[in-house]
């Protein structure tokens, strides 16, 4: 999915745009950690194009010492991640040297740069916005991110300068592994065990995310391709001191992948930036690994593997159903467990349940726990049909689907899980109204 990058300075409205483009914040359904909307990055989906949308000022705490270094960094992400570049000035401050600056800057990128006045409300503010066509753009796009004014047409620009989206071609049967993980957490070791580990391994190939290495290789006679981020950050002269900015390269690898093996440090533990990218992979639908790394720089008795375990499982409470594997890239241990559970997961994730099964499940399910009542009067599941994989996807059928609470919906999907396994996998359901006759 093509990324386009928010840029500029403290207070300009960056975030205010990033909303305003997202459209809305989603309800969240789960309040802990990697589930919730207040991220810096979302998915796009509401024209005819997706595209994942990045507000850059929201990585770095604004500092007024470092503002014009903060800057360099954030459009130098931009120039080195962004398919297309947003560049917001405010016209109630005006045309400083800062802005000058970055827009030097961006001129010398070869990919799309809107340059965006915000603020501007009203026609003394349009007249005012004239002054920026000082940084020798041809074009300049006014808006009020707070009000709404002048975003169609931006989003229109945006459209059409999205470069076309390397998809999933129907009918391919590879399974598609995306290794993710923070700068440092062993990704590039893991990366060689696994691949040394099956000597079938077929040349690197360019992949379709810019700078990424794609190599195809054959497990137990199946095909995988190994979506490998690992490198893409060394190339980056700015990129390496923000680490956080990382996030923008497992968001482009979880889009085309199945399978995301999520790396853990051991020795550093389990940090926001974890939760947020496994987050993300969850919500895409994606199946999920966790891969505990450098567990030989542990110092362990027979109790340190369960702490491990269930403190792991505290910090990613909201993926419950993925495995956890711990390894040493270094040394090798476990890492052909690895491709065990992704055997095993791979299946879950194409997996199809009959319908008879399913219902004899929901049936037990609604018996032991039924739904609640809603505009007073108890709500009714009828039936429910498997509509989906990759991931596995239900519809179920209600008298009331808007009564459907979502820590209900949370209690179906556990009960299908106990039922059924689908192990690594996350399970989506959709409540549809049953039609009378």
């Amino acid at each position: 999915m093509a990324v386009v990058a928010i840029v500029g300075r403290p207070n300009v409205g960056k975030s205010t745009l990033f909303n305003r483009i997202l459209g809305r914040r989603k309800a969240i359904v789960e309040d802990f950690p990697g589930v919730t909307r207040d991220r810096n990055y979302a998915e796009v989906t509401r024209f005819e194009r997706p595209f994942t949308l990045i507000d850059t000022g929201g990585f770095e705490p604004e500092s007024q010492e470092r503002l014009l270094q903060q800057m360099r960094e954030q459009s130098q992400l931009a120039m080195e991640e962004a398919d297309v570049i947003l560049f917001v000035l405010d016209v109630q401050q005006g045309l400083t040297p800062s802005d000058e600056e970055v827009a030097a800057m961006l001129r010398r990128v070869d990919k799309p740069v809107l340059y965006v006045v915000n603020k501007v409300d009203g026609d003394r503010q349009e007249q005012t916005s004239g002054d920026f066509y000082g940084l020798g753009v041809e074009e300049l796009f006014t808006v009020s991110a707070e009000h709404g004014r002048g975003i169609h047409e931006l989003v229109a620009a945006v459209l059409e300068r999205l470069p076309e989206s390397g998809k999933r071609v129907a009918g391919d049967e590879v399974t598609r592994i995306a290794v993710i993980g923070r700068p440092n957490v062993g990704k590039s070791s893991l990366v060689n065990r696994l691949l040394g580990f099956e000597r079938m391994v077929a040349n690197p190939v360019a992949g379709t995310t810019r700078d990424s290495v794609d190599t195809p290789f054959v497990y137990h006679r199946k095909p995988y391709l190994l979506i490998d981020t690992a490198g893409i950050r060394r190339k980056g002269k700015v990129s390496q001191k923000i680490e956080k900015f990382s996030v923008v390269n497992a968001l482009k690898a979880i889009e085309r992948a199945d399978i995301v093996l999520m790396v853990v440090d051991a020795v550093e533990g389990v940090t926001e930036q974890d939760l947020n990218v496994a987050g993300y992979a969850h919500e895409q639908g994606r199946a999920l690994i966790l891969v505990v790394n450098k567990w030989d720089a542990i110092d362990k008795d027979n109790q340190t593997l369960g702490r491990y375990v269930e403190q792991i499982r505290v910090n990613f409470k909201f993926i419950p159903y993925a495995p956890i594997v711990f390894v040493s890239a270094l040394t090798g241990q476990r890492v052909s467990k690895i491709m065990g559970e992704v055997e095993t997961v791979a299946a879950e994730y194409s997996r199809q349940v009959g319908t008879g099964e399913l219902n004899k499940a929901l049936e037990r399910a609604v018996t032991a726990h039924p739904p609640a009542i809603f505009q007073g009067k108890r709500l009714k599941i009828f039936y429910a049909t498997q509509v989906g994989t990759r991931p596995p996807s239900f519809v179920v059928f209600v008298n009331k689907a808007e009564g459907i609470h979502f820590s209900y919906e949370r209690y179906l999907v556990n009960q299908i899980r106990e039922a059924f396994g689908f192990k690594g996998t996350p399970i989506r359901l959709f409540f549809r109204d049953r039609e009378r006759k």
